[in-house]
């Protein structure tokens, strides 16, 4: 038998089909659409906290990608016959295919979205929050993006599937491709030249939208985008417009009537049955540069972790600047908590830049959202200000994927300062770096040291530590060794077991030799010295 090549070719020019490719577009772009938010909102609620959100959210997962959209379909589009109030909207083909491929969708496109959120690290929500950012604003500006991100070539394999599935419609009698070309070769019994126009039809559309997706694929992938450093023109260009005064500095009352920056008062922090934390007491003066040592599994990093709410206290309380900010014996003050973490800057171990933003916008992402300034070029300003006082002005549109670890680090303490915040926290900034890549961040420390911001350092860098601070504390097994000024530890008398104990740590940690010129000696790299204005 035979092809009909000339009717094959004819319904290419075919209104009906054509009419038909629309409502095949029209039902899969909202069908998809509408699945990825419902999606989304599932996935969300599969992974919140709240276990009997959870429950519901994989019980409706777990049943509507068991049942077969075909089944779907035809019970809801018969659904009025149970409650006749529905026909209004049920009773319309379009209608009703459209809310059951969504309600199956759905389901399936939650997985998806429940794999990217997986795939967006802790450490970014820990950015966001450190950053005085609340849950929708991490959400909007941080998860979701990078959640995308990952999930976007499966959400548009996802588009594909539903295209396809649009076929099955025609048990509603909705006039889409396959219900169009039913009716014509019921008429005139060309069955194969039919299908195969149909089947034609689809690969068009599947290949035009697979073309506009993969664009936008590329578009957003911030690997493919090649590094745009700036050359020294540029640069020069950039600072002849930049503030003339710094934008940072601790404006906090200061002398002996002033209240202590932070005041931890009997903290407590158990995991389990294992206590990390054992009732530390302690006060960090405005001005002051407090580093905490001590070995791996002492508290060192829980403690500096309670400051913002990161780690939850069992016991205790920490007041900021006299002002109680997190008392375990009432109830938790959001708001409170919200204003104080606003004058507290963090900077982590793992640098947790979001790698969806460039250099630049990772630095303005939390002045943006704070309104802080007003004014989004006084914000790209300050920005550029603080970029080059850590040496990294020209690298203000890569992204971080682009930059050594050095220069992250630099740049999220610049993050950090963005804030203007009254309080430094350093979480073993140099822990993940290269023996040669310290020196820079610890020439930035220094630096910032110099303007009389408070600062508490986690380190494991014990020359530095010992140059730099006002005081040394020293944590082991959950409680407070030494606390004492870096002089008092080198000239204590032999015999005092805790001096003795933080004078054999120091030493067994000393940095290397050209470390340690590095970490006492070194000049500003980039510019002048952070001033206090």
């Amino acid at each position: 038998m035979n092809l009909d090549w000339p009717y094959f070719f004819s319904l290419f020019s075919m209104s009906d089909f054509w009419r038909a490719c629309v409502t095949v577009i029209a039902l899969s772009t909202a069908s998809w659409v509408l699945g990825l938010v419902l999606g989304f909102g599932l996935a969300s609620a599969r992974l919140s906290q709240m276990r009997w959100l959870g429950r519901i959210a994989g019980a409706y997962i777990w049943f509507f990608r068991s049942v077969p959209l075909l089944v779907l379909l035809v019970f809801v589009y018969n659904f009025p016959q149970v409650m006749p109030a529905t026909r209004v909207v049920l009773g319309i083909p379009f209608l009703a295919g459209l809310i059951s491929m969504v309600l199956c969708e759905a389901a399936y496109m939650a997985e998806i979205h429940r794999g990217g959120l997986l795939a967006v690290t802790k450490g970014q929500r820990e950015a966001g929050h450190a950053l005085s950012i609340g849950f929708f604003g991490v959400q909007r500006l941080i998860v979701i993006p990078q959640a995308l991100r990952v999930a976007l070539p499966s959400l548009v394999n996802e588009y594909v599937t539903i295209i396809k599935l649009s076929s099955l419609v025609s048990v509603i009698s909705l006039p889409e491709l396959l219900m169009t070309g039913e009716r014509l070769y019921a008429q005139n019994f060309l069955v194969l030249e039919t299908l195969l126009a149909v089947a034609v039809y689809y690969v068009l559309i599947v290949t035009v939208f697979s073309w506009l997706f993969q664009w936008f694929e590329r578009r957003i992938d911030v690997l493919l985008r090649k590094p745009g450093t700036l050359d020294e023109a540029a640069c020069a260009a950039l600072r002849a417009g930049l503030p003339a005064g710094p934008l940072i500095g601790n404006s906090q009352p200061r002398g002996a009537q002033a209240p202590a920056a932070l005041h931890f008062a009997g903290v407590q922090k158990s995991y389990g049955a294992h206590p990390v934390l054992k009732g530390i007491d302690l006060r960090i003066e405005p001005g002051e540069v407090v580093s905490i040592i001590g070995p791996s599994g002492s508290g060192k990093t829980t403690l500096l972790r309670t400051i913002n709410g990161l780690e939850t206290m069992d016991g205790g309380e920490i007041r900021l600047f006299g002002e109680s900010y997190i008392d375990t014996a009432a109830p938790v003050d959001h708001r409170r908590m919200r204003r104080g973490l606003a004058r507290i800057g963090m900077v982590f171990q793992g640098f947790n830049l979001f790698p969806h933003l460039n250099v630049l916008q990772n630095i303005m992402l939390a002045p943006r959202y704070h309104g802080r300034p007003a004014d989004p070029a006084v914000s790209r300003q300050q920005a550029l200000y603080l970029l080059n006082k850590v040496g990294l002005l020209m690298h203000a549109d890569k992204y971080p994927h682009q930059l050594s670890g050095g220069q992250q680090q630099r740049v999220a303490i610049a993050r950090a300062l963005a804030m203007t915040p009254d309080i430094m926290l350093f979480d073993e900034p140099t822990s993940a770096l290269d023996p040669e890549l310290v020196g820079e961040v610890l020439r930035v420390i220094r630096d910032l040291a110099q303007t009389g911001m408070t600062m508490l350092i986690v380190t494991h860098e014990m020359d530095f530590a010992m140059s730099i601070s006002s005081r040394v504390v020293m944590m082991e097994n959950g409680v407070i060794q030494v606390d004492a000024p870096p002089a008092q530890i080198r000239s204590a008398d032999a015999g005092d077991l805790r001096m003795d104990r933080a004078r054999q740590f120091i030493g067994c940690n000393g940095l290397p030799d050209a470390l340690r010129t590095a970490a006492t000696t070194l000049e500003p790299a980039h510019g002048d010295k952070f001033a206090t204005p």
